[in-house]
């Protein structure tokens, strides 16, 4: 009889693990908040639903991005308050800051809102959560971990994470991201921030007021994505408040060592203890094998405006399918993707109604095209731009917040963008959202009362702006109104 023993020099393979196989009317990849939304709309409407994420549940906006940026920035804000103040009668004191107990106020933050976003809260809504990276096989399966899942329809929701760009040196020395920033405990000395788009700006911002300082190293310009003007309001009062900005200033190499970190630039060298790299985001999808599914892709995934791809079972939301990243554009995209998938009609995303806002102090907002934009689409002639500044709202004056103003373009009585830099400009900013994604006049706006005295106000007051000249200023008004006096009983 064969001896079937094993000698002490053979090798026991391990067993390969045995597939278990998931069919489902709906797979999202990605639990952020594009594929959270999707999910929780989908299960609720009867789908079954299949949700893998192999990191963490909500995504960069709740452990990397939104909630702990703005955590950190409101811990900062306190700070400030404490050194302002004496135009209103309340005498400035020096703020005795603890970064780590700041940084503790973010990790509380976050753990506060991550019920909500939780595997347990969506098990309970009814989905079926699978703690896994998901690949596509072919075009029809996708594997994670141990399940091999088909599902009639997948909904690609993966999100995008900090671009790292190959500056030479970079990898030999140590630097952060916003998915390490907030884990950093240790309050920096001088925070070289390499990067001066909102998430540069919000975080330089943001240390400055907590005690550090900070160089703002720019290769264009600082907050270049927004109207110029608009962006020269905040980027005066970070200058102010003593951020050191630098535009125009590609960095060549970095070097130096943990402590001691030197950014390169044809302006100058730059040297601080702790190095921030905000230079953008790139899609996630270098593990989704997106060959295998016939998804075409480039640096995400292409779409058409029905956010399909060119593998027709396969949808891609949020950041990894290009376009504007913010976390309500992924939620947004979650809640246009249900008509088609659900119910088989027709949906197609939008984008000049999406409104930004960049959380500095004072903050700043967008929504729809800017004054340049405007002038080059529509002509110079056909664009009216509605202004009214902060320093004419009784509000804005009360409370010594009176930096910045509004802009609104105006094309044939119609809005087609807004721009607001100074004191809630993220809230009011909400308004104009509304006016053109519901493609409504000016004189809806004009027509609103507004509660005295609020920031709401300047709206309205930009609003009237298109009525002076066609009201106060016209010769046949005041024909007419001369008329109506002499004749009227």
């Amino acid at each position: 009889m064969k001896d079937t023993a094993h000698t002490p020099n053979e090798t026991l393979r391990p067993q390969e693990p045995v597939m278990q196989e998931i069919k489902t009317d709906v797979l999202v990849i990605g639990a952020g908040s594009g594929g959270l939304s999707f999910a929780a709309g989908a299960s609720q409407m009867g789908a079954d639903v299949t949700l893998l994420e192999g990191h963490k549940m909500g995504g960069d906006c709740l452990n990397f991005g939104c909630v702990p940026s703005k955590a950190l920035i409101a811990a900062g804000k306190q700070a400030q308050a404490m050194r302002t103040g004496e135009t209103l009668g309340v005498t400035p004191v020096l703020p005795k800051v603890s970064y780590a107990e700041a940084k503790r106020h973010v990790h509380r933050v976050i753990e506060t809102i991550a019920p909500v976003d939780s595997q347990e809260r969506f098990e309970g809504l009814g989905v079926r959560v699978i703690r896994e990276y998901g690949r596509f096989v072919d075009k029809e399966t996708v594997e994670a971990g141990r399940y091999r899942i088909k599902a009639r329809r997948v909904v690609i929701a993966t999100g995008s994470s900090p671009f790292v760009p190959p500056i030479p040196g970079l990898d030999e020395v140590p630097f952060e991201t916003n998915e390490t920033l907030f884990d950093l405990m240790e309050k920096p000395d001088h925070l070289i921030v390499v990067g001066g788009g909102p998430i540069g700006m919000e975080m330089a911002q943001a240390h400055v007021r907590l005690g550090s300082r900070v160089t703002v190293i720019e290769g264009a310009k600082a907050l270049g994505k927004d109207d110029p003007e608009m962006a020269e309001v905040v980027l005066k009062r970070l200058r102010k408040e003593g951020v050191e900005i630098v535009e125009e200033a590609q960095v060549s190499r970095v070097s130096g060592k943990k402590g001691t970190i030197t950014v390169h630039t044809p302006k100058g060298d730059f040297t601080g203890d702790t190095l921030l790299m905000a230079v953008g985001r790139k899609a996630n999808i270098e593990r989704l094998n997106l060959d295998a599914a016939g998804i075409k892709h480039d640096r995400a995934i292409t779409v058409g405006a029905d956010l399909r791809t060119t593998n027709r079972r396969v949808y891609a939301i949020g950041d990894v399918a290009g376009g504007f990243q913010f976390t309500h554009v992924a939620g947004y995209h979650g809640a246009t993707v249900i008509r088609p998938i659900l119910f088989g009609l027709p949906a197609k995303a939008r984008t000049d109604h999406i409104p930004w806002a960049t959380y500095t102090d004072p903050e700043l907002a967008q929504v729809g095209l800017t004054e340049a934009q405007a002038v080059e689409r529509h002509g110079k002639h056909a664009v009216e731009v509605l202004r009214f500044p902060y320093h004419e709202n009784d509000r804005a004056i009360a409370e010594g917040k009176t930096d910045g103003l509004i802009k609104v373009m105006v094309v044939k009585g119609r809005p087609v963008g807004a721009s607001i830099a100074g004191e809630k400009a993220g809230e009011l900013i909400g308004l104009w959202a509304l006016v053109l994604a519901n493609k409504l006049k000016i004189g809806a706006v004009a027509a609103m009362v507004a509660p005295y005295p609020t920031l709401g106000e300047i709206s309205k007051r930009a609003a009237g702006q298109y009525y002076v000249p066609r009201l106060f200023q016209s010769d046949m008004v005041k024909k007419v109104v001369g008329l109506v006096q002499k004749y009227l009983p």
